[in-house]
Formats: C-alpha cells, structure tokens, sequence
C-alpha cells in the first residue's frame, strides 16, 4: 500500500531550497537561531519540538526530533513525558470545543438537556 510518509525523504528536506536559495537560506539562519542554546537549552527545545511533532501529527518531525532529543541527551522518560503533554494539551483543546456545541446547541432554540 502506497502510504505518503516515507522516512528517506527526512534527509532529502533541504531539496526544497533549490528553486528558493536565498529564502531557504534566510529560513535555516533563522531555524538555528531559534533551536540553539538560549533561555532554554537546545534539549529542551528538542524536546518541545518533539512534543509539537505530535500535537500536529508529523510523522517526518517525529522521527527527526527523536533523533535530536536523543543527540542532545534525552531519555525515553523525557520524551514519553513530552509525547503526554501533547497529548494534554490536543485532548483539552478538543474538550474546550464542546463549549462550542453547547453554544451552538443553545442557538438553536432546542438544546437537549
């Protein structure tokens, strides 16, 4: 089954400079910038991005952060504990959109009990 994730292609990311050099250069500039040692060191932010990589489902950003957390010194109860604050936070998100229904169901004049 033909699936659109392939793990090789993580390694093929700066391909998508060729048609766009000076913009792909102003973005990796930046993108160091902010991943270096800062108010938070580069393993703490290792392990947001990781923790991001879940929350938005990105299977390259996954396995390319991973690997940095892993790099930059973190454990598998690091980055379980960073998985589960996404989690946390994608599962109240979701809970505080109900608020959303029930103003809506109120709108409608019928909203069940």
């Amino acid at each position: 089954m033909y699936g659109y994730y392939h793990e090789e292609d993580v390694a093929r990311f700066a391909e998508i400079g060729q048609h766009a050099p000076e913009m792909w250069q102003r973005f990796q500039s930046w993108y160091s910038l902010v991943f270096g040692e800062g108010a938070l060191s580069a393993r703490e932010k290792a392990l947001i991005a990781l923790a991001v990589a879940h929350a938005i489902e990105s299977p390259y950003l996954i396995d390319a952060y991973t690997e940095d957390a892993i790099e930059k010194g973190a454990n598998m109860a690091q980055m379980t504990e960073a998985v589960h604050v996404a989690a946390a936070m994608r599962s109240s998100t979701t809970l505080m959109h109900g608020l959303q229904m029930k103003k809506a169901a109120v709108r409608t004049g019928r909203a069940p009990r």
